[in-house]
């Protein structure tokens, strides 16, 4: 256990609990704040602890916070996985591991994604759950604001039972799932907790032959480029690298579909990117 900086704990703590509205943690506005942000027995009470023991940890004072106790904080301020781990060491304890894919879409990719205004791209967690996504990439991923957050899986529309056989039959497709389920077998190991990870390797392991083969074979690995060539029913033919960013801060990948410059494809883009925002 390394030391506790009671000074550091206390400024950091006073910071987070400012900068959060009550409405972010379910809690009705009120109409006397005097100070913007929560108040000391509002955090409290979301962290299952007395008021009196949180305004010693405000003030640098009292016993060394369990890990229990910061768990409890790191959920009640609503803490990113860089906050969290800050609290942790600054509490004179090791950050515990992430428990899951991250899967909160920071401001700055929604800005990136909608920068692209040319381009396809949409972002995935490290269970390929689609997260986020561009205009452009509906055309390829469905509108998916109508879908539920947990069924937006990449990984099972890949190997749904409505995938005809002759699709396996090119080998940049094959290519793609083996990358796909590589990364997937890495990322399961990274997070052997998380439930949801779980069900859906146990879902597609009894409904997919073809993934249990490639589960099977063991292979761990990032996902690298690959070209892929679609038959769009509105575009045409289309060919263009799918290229994948990986987003080390919350393991997230960010899919980009890059055209040759100059090619048919690249045409086709931005000709629906006028289009939409026309």
């Amino acid at each position: 256990m390394s030391t506790l900086r009671r000074d550091e704990l206390a400024n950091f703590l006073r910071t987070r609990r400012a900068r959060l509205r009550p409405a972010e943690v379910g809690l009705p506005e009120g109409v006397r704040r005097r100070t913007p942000g929560l108040r000391r027995q509002e955090v409290a009470q979301l962290a299952g602890m007395s008021i009196d023991y949180y305004i010693r940890l405000e003030q640098g004072r009292g016993p060394h916070p369990s890990r229990q106790v910061l768990a409890a904080l790191a959920r009640a301020l609503l803490l990113s996985r860089d906050e969290r781990a800050y609290l942790f060491r600054v509490a004179g304890e090791a950050p515990p591991d992430a428990t899951g894919p991250g899967r909160e879409v920071s401001p700055g990719l929604r800005h990136l994604l909608d920068a692209m205004a040319e381009t396809p791209a949409y972002l995935v967690d490290a269970a390929y759950e689609i997260l986020a996504w561009n205009r452009l990439a509906a055309f390829f991923v469905g509108d998916l604001s109508a879908v539920p957050a947990g069924e937006r899986s990449m990984v099972r529309w890949m190997f749904g039972a409505a995938v005809p056989e002759s699709h396996w039959a090119d080998p940049e497709v094959l290519r793609f799932a083996r990358t796909t389920v590589a990364d997937l077998r890495a990322a399961y190991g990274r997070y052997p907790a998380d439930p949801a990870l779980a069900a859906l390797v146990t879902e597609l392991l009894g409904l997919s032959p073809r993934f249990a083969a490639l589960w099977a074979e063991h292979e761990v690995g990032e996902r690298r480029p690959t070209v892929k060539r679609v038959a769009h029913p509105e575009l045409g033919p289309l060919e263009f690298e799918c290229r994948v960013l990986h987003v080390p801060e919350t393991d997230q990948r960010l899919i980009v579909y890059v055209p040759e410059p100059g090619s048919s494809t690249q045409a086709a883009f931005r000709r629906v990117a006028e289009r939409v925002d026309s």
